[in-house]
């Protein structure tokens, strides 16, 4: 296990790093009630007094759990919240698109995390704040993220941790019992579980990241992923770039 003590000192010291390098004022982050804008809103609290958590509900759970659980997360560590509604933003773009494609239930889904960005990066803009993002090591292995939507931020405090570190990480901050223990979700569409999604659990991935340790069926699966969305962990082609 690693010594949470050191990595939350070393945690804060890169976060302001970043702000410093960048000139900015403040963070602002997604806060979605789960477990990883959980250790990434209370990193950026104690390394940035200025971090803004920004709920953006679109589905039914949105508007309901997780915005109880994502308040408790911020009212126990004092970060400031937002609630910035966006269902009627996505209708919206739906309904433009409707007459020039017929959006695919993925095509539709991804439309959500990327409005979040959206509304990220207009907020930050306009304060002179850093998006933080909130992706852990597990989801990246996996390409378990939108491009361009979770996957786009300036910054990422937890992009090294695997779901069971991001668990182990919460614990040793006292954060809200509730982030630990619901089912983790995207919640791209109602009634939706990562591991369900996928079809293999986070431990599993875990130990395969970990330590090496997977069955053959788990390894062709997590192996198939990982190579299906290498596109996501690497910059887009440009024609004359260099290597």
């Amino acid at each position: 296990m690693r010594n949470y003590a050191i990595e939350l000192e070393k945690r804060v010291e890169f976060i302001r790093a970043q702000l410093t390098a960048a000139g900015a004022t403040g963070i602002v982050y997604g806060n979605s009630g789960g477990k990883d804008a959980a250790l990434v809103g209370i990193l950026c609290k104690k390394a940035c007094d200025n971090t803004v958590g920004v709920m953006m509900p679109i589905s039914k759970r949105n508007f309901g759990e997780d915005i109880t659980d994502g308040q408790q997360v911020a009212d126990k560590f004092g970060i400031e919240t937002r609630t910035v509604a966006l269902a009627e933003a996505k209708a919206a773009v739906c309904a433009v698109l409707e007459p020039q494609t017929k959006l695919t239930q993925l095509a539709e889904a991804n439309i959500s995390p990327r409005l979040r960005m959206i509304t990220l990066y207009a907020i930050a803009a306009a304060e002179n704040r850093l998006v933080a993002g909130t992706g852990n090591r597990s989801e990246a292995h996996m390409g378990y993220f939108t491009k361009w939507g979770d996957g786009a931020y300036d910054f990422n405090p937890i992009a090294d941790l695997t779901v069971t570190e991001v668990y182990e990480f919460l614990r040793f901050l006292e954060a809200p019992e509730v982030v630990i223990t619901k089912p983790p979700s995207a919640a791209l569409f109602d009634g939706q579980t990562d591991e369900q999604e996928m079809g293999i659990t986070y431990a599993a991935i875990d130990n395969y990241i970990l330590n090496g340790v997977v069955c053959d069926a788990d390894k062709t699966k997590i192996d198939g992923y990982h190579a299906h969305s290498a596109h996501k962990r690497r910059m887009p082609a440009c024609y004359g770039a260099e290597e």
